[in-house]
């Protein structure tokens, strides 16, 4: 257990709010590589829809994706991007206090998604009854 104590004494000065917004500045900047803007925009889409994959509503495992998910996403965006860079977008998103834009079109992407796997699911059970 004490790998669970230092990983969570690692985590803690990170603040969830400043690493979206550092995810934001990352995105908007001219250095950051082509996959890792997509991906950090894909991340934040999702962590600001309120749409989610798995509702909330469905115990331990709606909350689960949102905990397994996004932190999944960060990591992956800051492995694509050069440390300095990352680093100088966590500094900036510290300086900054402005809130995160709201996204119309990231909740819009989640619902099509929704709708897309209900529409198959559904095509599917009627193939299989058929």
């Amino acid at each position: 257990m004490k790998w669970l104590k230092a990983w969570g004494q690692r985590l803690r000065p990170l603040k969830a709010l400043q690493v979206l917004r550092a995810l934001w500045l990352l995105a908007r900047h001219p250095a950051t590589p082509r996959p890792a803007r997509w991906l950090a925009l894909a991340v934040l889409a999702y962590a600001v829809s309120p749409i989610d994959l798995i509702p909330d509503f469905i115990p331990v495992l709606g909350y689960l994706d949102d905990a397994l998910l996004i932190p999944l996403g960060v990591m992956w965006v800051v492995r694509l991007v050069p440390k300095p860079l990352w680093q100088a977008c966590m500094r900036d998103a510290e300086r900054l206090q402005q809130a995160l834009p709201k996204w119309v079109w990231g909740t819009a992407a989640v619902l099509l998604l929704w709708l897309l796997t209900l529409g198959l699911g559904g095509w599917w059970l009627l193939d299989a009854a058929g």
